[in-house]
């Protein structure tokens, strides 16, 4: 699997996986939830460990 830098923010493999979920669709709505889900993943991993 290839490294993104948002998995140093996303650090939950259920948060890793629904963020390559979103990433592989198209289209402008798509992009703005993708990037409500950064953030509030973001905040939501802020104090687990990272696992790499």
């Amino acid at each position: 699997m290839s490294q993104h830098k948002v998995f140093s923010f996303i650090k939950s493999p259920c948060g890793r996986a629904k963020f390559l979920e979103l990433s592989s669709r198209a289209g402008f709505l798509s992009k703005i939830r993708l990037s409500w889900f950064i953030v509030i993943a973001t905040l939501r991993d802020w104090n687990l460990e990272n696992p790499d």
